[in-house]
């Protein structure tokens, strides 16, 4: 099993990306994002130290979960407080993928394992798999998505860039590069060449 991390600013078209993965080879998909807001859960184990950390704020629905509005609205009012929750989920979410990864290598029964992050890079995931992909697209493209498919702001995209990684660091730490800049057929092809480079050889 070769376990490959992917990664790409925001809007690069990343989940076409693994959609194609997912349906054309043995892979299974782990999502960063959609594990720690599993982990965020109030059945969740990060849900305690959560519930600790905002202690006496109104951040909680009646259902006793998190507020995603609330928790949108702080991470761009509150940097201390958002990186005491990163302290908190980020770990737990790296525990969760190794342990993830140790299943899937035991049972033997998929051929890749992917994992999207947004952070991959930050949080030190080239330590634990096996290879790094760029899905790369310029911020001219990215921007225009972000407006059409979510109905970002000019300022909202100009906040999230400013927290990401730049192009020269992506492209450092990323041994393969997808160019997302044309059409999902070319990126496809793109993958599909990436991905025959780790197929075991026929023999003639």
């Amino acid at each position: 099993m070769r376990f490959i991390g992917i990664t790409g600013g925001i809007g690069a078209g990343k989940s076409e990306i693994l959609h194609f993965i997912e349906k054309e080879y043995p892979a299974r998909i782990i999502l960063a994002d959609e594990l720690a807001h599993q982990l965020m859960q109030p059945d969740g184990i990060c849900f305690p130290k959560i519930r600790e950390l905002f202690s006496g704020e109104d951040m909680f629905l009646s259902s006793g979960g998190l507020d995603p509005v609330r928790v949108s609205e702080m991470i761009f009012r509150d940097k201390q407080k958002l990186e005491k929750l990163n302290r908190i989920v980020h770990p737990a979410v790296k525990r969760e993928i190794i342990r993830i990864a140790e299943a899937e290598r035991a049972a033997g029964t998929i051929s890749y394992l992917i994992l999207e992050a947004a952070l991959l890079i930050e949080e030190g995931y080239g330590k634990i798999c096996d290879e790094l992909w760029l899905i790369d697209t310029s911020e001219k493209n990215r921007r225009i998505r972000l407006k059409e498919t979510r109905g970002y702001s000019d300022e909202k995209i100009d906040a999230v860039f400013a927290n990401q990684l730049s192009e020269e660091a992506y492209r450092t730490h990323c041994s393969i590069v997808i160019d997302n800049n044309g059409s999902l057929e070319e990126a496809c092809r793109q993958v599909k060449a990436a991905f025959a480079r780790l197929e075991p050889k026929k023999d003639v």
